[in-house]
């Protein structure tokens, strides 16, 4: 069993080595030996290279923002519309939900067009960290992570925090948000990933370099701006670790939390 999984932790990981090895690489060298350099062919200078034709920094930072922007809202509105659709009771409930289960066979590309009349011409959103934010705002797949999650707690919770005079708001947030710690988590994992790496939208909305993400200014340099360097392979691999070392970070900082929770531990009886 540990051959297997030890061969099958190599085939994911070499790819990310190979992008590493690559962007030191002073010269290319595509062979099978090129994944085991010479000390003497290895240096930081794509890294200075690429820098010179985009700010790292700066596309970091506008990633950051977009990605930041997306995670609050799909967070709060995620929690708030789940809780809702599980533990409270009204009209029509079950028909949002099913909305938001609609919602999910309906492809972005689709909607593209319309979004983006909307927002940069309705709304004067264009070139701004709100027109690349707002689409991506309320996120159905965490809407309906949460909905599940509150489903399986014990009624017995709400109830006896109802009985104590708890407002709605209260319960929420004392009582059902800490219990549902690894929905919060999924969630910041799986919506961190498509904000971070998103190209499209981006790149239609904005149209000055200053407030273009990072995975956009890559993406404008391999077409437009990597024959200029001395080593165009080396330059893209070194923008590519970039890009991906908050996801990685992020995905080791939290894969801890990863665990199950003792719903049960609460009630008693």
């Amino acid at each position: 069993m540990y051959v297997v999984l030890g061969l099958g932790a190599f085939a994911f990981l070499f790819p990310f080595y190979y992008m590493l090895i690559g962007s030191l690489q002073t010269k290319v060298d595509p062979t099978v030996a090129g994944a085991f350099p010479s000390p003497g062919n290895l240096t930081f200078q794509n890294y200075a290279a690429i820098n010179e034709r985009i700010n790292l920094a700066q596309g970091l930072l506008n990633s950051g923002i977009f990605t930041g922007g997306v995670l609050l809202g799909t967070v709060v509105f995620g929690v708030l519309a789940g809780y809702a659709l599980a533990i409270l009771h009204w009209r029509g409930r079950g028909v949002v939900f099913a909305l938001a289960l609609l919602v999910q066979v309906v492809p972005f590309q689709l909607l593209m067009i319309p979004l983006y009349v909307m927002i940069a011409r309705d709304f004067g959103l264009a070139d701004s960290y709100g027109g690349m934010i707002l689409p991506f705002f309320i996120n159905s797949t965490a809407v309906i992570i949460f909905r599940q999650y509150f489903v399986q707690l014990p009624k017995e919770l709400w109830e006896a925090a109802r009985i104590d005079g708890a407002s709605e708001l209260r319960v929420l947030w004392s009582v059902a948000l800490p219990l549902v710690r690894p929905a919060v988590l999924t969630t910041i994992i799986l919506t961190f990933i498509g904000p971070w790496n998103e190209f499209l939208w981006p790149f239609l909305i904005t149209k000055e370099a200053a407030l273009q993400p990072l995975a956009v200014s890559l993406a404008n340099f391999i077409s437009n701006i990597a024959a200029s360097v001395a080593n165009p392979f080396g330059a893209m691999m070194a923008g590519a670790v970039v890009l991906s070392i908050p996801a990685i970070v992020l995905f080791l900082f939290f894969q801890r939390y990863f665990v199950s929770t003792d719903l049960g531990s609460s009630v008693k009886g």
